[in-house]
């Protein structure tokens, strides 16, 4: 069972906005082993849309659109999609009862007739209310194929999604079982890992499919195969993954993508009743940022100092001048005291602490740009390790965040 998307707006494509909505119906309908072939974004334009629509029904037996519904002269979705499937215009009473209701609760402006003509619908298509906005979505039907046009409005176009578009295409549709599980390793690119798991990955038994989604410091191993028998799918992959796992135990983090490594050393400190602090200089806040984004965090963490300025580490953090001037605001000793300091003000078990020249230019000319030093304190030591995470300042900060943890990580074991 295939399937393409189709974003329809010009803000997505003078990059006004990101195209979240592909994102979501993509994993929407991985979720019910639907694979989705292309994502496509197009203009708010009649002959863009009709050529759209060709090329995905060559390809796919569904196809989801976001966008073009709204109640203004440019949003002409609706209307196109209506000749294209040479259907005619007729008012649902239900759903303008509905446009109604929702402007007397919600909105301050009087209902125009450009907002009833939301519900103006095709005649032959298959209408869905928008509990959340005046633009339902239309299910369209034509040679065993689906099109479901949906309001470009993310959290209209998911509640519609996850309440009646996936139900009603697992009961129009059979589907095989499709499932995937990711592993998470940190601390060795994806050259050097796909030559150690060579062997393995030549003997993965088809349907079965590997993919290497490496980032900054980290690299997921993602296991997907499919089949008409859930156990029989799922047995085969947790087979293959008891064989990997011995080749990757070093720097294998759990198996998926939804646990992240500030997750699961959360989990740590959780289980073990042991709290937390930072001390970040050339993240800033960035490992806090990552942290805190987690519900229930509040059990483990104590907080964070963002000391950018070297006078913050010594006069929140304690480390000393003498220090500083001795061996460089970028070095192991001071990244070891701000770890030091942290654990000392915030009262907590373990500590981390950031100091690098992030870049374009060094603020420390002790050390070049792209050096940082990453410390972390226990609760019987402290320890220090230096890195050199290139020279462009989005990646120094990023790679800086996910080795940090990966070190913490670590010295929680």
């Amino acid at each position: 069972m295939r399937a393409e998307l189709i974003t329809i707006g010009d803000e997505i494509l003078i990059g006004q906005i990101v195209n979240t909505n592909a994102v979501f119906l993509a994993k929407a309908l991985h979720g019910i082993g639907v694979e989705v072939v292309q994502i496509s974004a197009i203009s708010d334009d009649k002959n863009a849309i009709t050529t759209a629509l060709d090329q995905a029904l060559a390809r796919a037996d569904i196809v989801l659109m976001t966008g073009g519904l709204g109640p203004t002269n440019d949003d002409i979705t609706k209307h196109t999609l209506t000749d294209y499937f040479e259907d005619s215009l007729v008012w649902y009473p239900d759903i303008l009862t509905h446009i109604e209701e929702l402007f007397k609760k919600y909105v301050v402006t009087p209902i125009s007739d450009l907002n009833r003509e939301q519900a103006h619908l095709p005649q032959n298509a298959r209408i869905f209310k928008n509990e959340y906005g005046t633009a339902p979505a239309m299910w369209f039907e034509k040679d065993n194929q689906v099109v479901v046009s949906l309001p470009g409005v993310p959290y209209e176009m998911k509640a519609l999604i996850t309440s009646a578009i996936i139900p009603a295409l697992q009961t129009r549709f059979e589907r095989p079982f499709l499932l995937q599980k990711t592993i998470m390793t940190y601390g060795l690119g994806e050259s050097v890992i796909a030559e150690r798991i060579a062997d393995w990955e030549s003997q993965l038994p088809p349907p079965m499919k590997l993919a290497y989604l490496p980032s900054l410091g980290r690299v997921r191993l993602r296991l997907s195969s499919k089949g008409q028998n859930e156990n029989e799918v799922r047995a085969t992959i947790d087979h293959q993954i008891s064989l990997l796992r011995p080749l990757i135990e070093d720097i294998y983090y759990g198996e998926d993508e939804d646990q992240p490594i500030e997750l699961l050393i959360g989990q740590k400190l959780a289980t073990t009743q042991k709290t937390l602090a930072l001390a970040e200089s050339c993240t800033g806040g960035a490992l806090a940022a990552r942290i805190t984004a987690h519900a229930g965090v509040s059990s483990f963490f104590k907080g964070s100092a963002v000391t950018y300025a070297t006078a913050a580490k010594t006069d929140f953090l304690g480390v000393s001048e003498q220090l500083i001037n001795t061996h460089g605001v970028v070095s192991a000793a001071v990244a070891e005291a701000m770890a030091l300091g942290a654990q000392q003000h915030f009262k907590s078990d373990y500590a981390l602490a950031t100091t690098g020249n992030a870049g374009p230019t060094a603020g420390d000319p002790q050390e070049k740009v792209g050096v940082v030093y990453i410390a972390w304190a226990t609760p019987t030591a402290v320890f220090s390790e230096r890195f050199v995470m290139g020279n462009h300042r989005e990646r120094v900060i990023q790679k800086t965040v996910n080795k940090a943890f990966e070190c913490l990580y670590h010295a929680l074991e």
